[in-house]
């Protein structure tokens, strides 16, 4: 008998303990998931991947995060919670890196992946002269995040890495900018023999200039040659920009014909945010990367088809809308450029027509759009002005 009554207290004292744990633990994985809703409910531009481990009665925070006020306040949290736990958390960039938290994009165009290897999905792409953040490595890849905060791999062969006093060098260099829409650098001005190829917006260090070339140098250290007829001086571009709607049409016809490729932000091959955001920051403005991100950047202007009310240059969304079940998704974006028309990367770059007697309407569209919101000389902190921050230069 004493036997048994030994054995039920047990039982039950194991049974308790097991509930109170799984209740806690319910309780840990709350608290983070209403920390990664507050500081990072995007997970394309912010990593907040923590989990909560129970050891033998002891609670194990283990993950990374590249927020770490985030993670600072999901100490505070716990701690105010008299929730006791061990914190394994590593805070990025990498104490790895060594100080080496920058990178510049070194080829003309690099393809970002959404994990560390040549087969996975194409997330986005950066282009030549691009800063990016390094915040970690794993084996011949780092994870980096772009100007516009997106967060990919890229390999390690398509960026050189520097310090923060390094990236700050390179930023009071002088820099020209490739305007054309494809083309390349040259080892001299004569042969014409090729160091890489070039697509419009790469950016590069100015060395020396003649009448006709461009001395430039690659962050890696290559010297070329490139024609002046299809460059332009980085400061001087930015400053002649005309801050004016019909810029915006002329570089995306421009585009016209470019083929649509999915992750794709280059003229290379662009999908439909892709192509938006080349444009703008084709005319010195950084735009967020996907089309469900740049929906909320700008003003709404319009949300029922009343197109006279659109300007040139604003964006147009479509996709599926909300219902008493489902939240409204945005799928594609395209430009309005007047006339009843707008132009959108669909299999290629192109215009289409929102009137019906028209040879391009676009009925498919029609009946999917969303809503269209005004991007051009809006203040929105979604939206990065050239003019205004340095991100490739240095002018304070």
């Amino acid at each position: 008998m004493f036997f048994k009554r030994t054995l039920l207290f047990l039982l039950l004292t194991i049974t308790f303990a097991c509930q109170d744990k799984t209740v806690n633990n319910n309780d840990l994985q709350m608290y983070i998931g209403q920390i990664k809703n507050q500081f990072a409910p995007d997970k394309r531009v912010a990593l907040f991947n923590i989990e909560a481990y129970n050891d033998n009665g002891t609670y194990i925070l283990r993950g990374e995060s590249n927020k770490k006020e985030a993670v600072d306040q999901l100490k505070k949290t716990l701690s105010l919670k008299n929730i006791d736990f061990i914190d394994s958390v590593r805070i990025l960039p990498s104490k790895d890196l060594k100080g080496k938290e920058n990178a510049l994009i070194t080829i003309s165009v690099a393809n970002l992946r959404s994990a560390p290897k040549h087969s996975a999905e194409l997330s986005t792409q950066a282009t030549l002269g691009t800063p990016v953040k390094v915040l970690k490595k794993e084996g011949g890849w780092y994870y980096i995040q772009t100007p516009d905060k997106y967060l990919a791999w890229v390999n390690a062969g398509e960026i050189y890495m520097l310090d923060n006093k390094e990236l700050k060098v390179w930023q009071h260099k002088n820099k020209i900018i490739y305007t054309h829409t494809y083309g390349h650098a040259y080892t001299n001005k004569e042969s014409k023999e090729r160091v890489s190829d070039l697509v419009a917006g790469n950016i590069l260090e100015l060395v020396e200039e003649d009448s006709t070339f461009y001395k430039v140098r690659f962050p890696d250290g290559r010297e070329a040659y490139v024609e002046k007829e299809e460059a332009e001086n980085y400061n001087s571009w930015l400053n002649r920009l005309e801050k004016n709607v019909d810029a915006l049409v002329e570089t995306s016809k421009g585009l016209m014909g470019v083929p649509y490729l999915w992750g794709g932000t280059s003229t290379k091959g662009m999908d439909c945010s892709g192509f938006t955001k080349t444009v703008y920051f084709l005319n010195g403005v950084v735009i967020p990367r996907d089309a469900s991100q740049q929906v909320h950047a700008g003003k709404p202007i319009d949300s029922v088809k009343n197109f006279d009310n659109l300007e040139k240059g604003d964006l147009l969304f479509f996709g599926r809308k909300a219902t008493d079940s489902t939240a409204e998704k945005v799928v594609h974006v395209g430009m309005w450029i007047g006339n009843n028309e707008f132009i959108h990367a669909s299999d290629r770059v192109r215009i289409s027509s929102m009137d019906k007697e028209a040879d391009n309407y676009d009925e498919y569209n029609l009946n999917r759009y969303l809503r269209t919101n005004r991007i051009f000389k809006e203040e929105d902190e979604a939206l990065i002005n050239l003019q205004r921050n340095f991100t490739f230069d240095s002018r304070n």
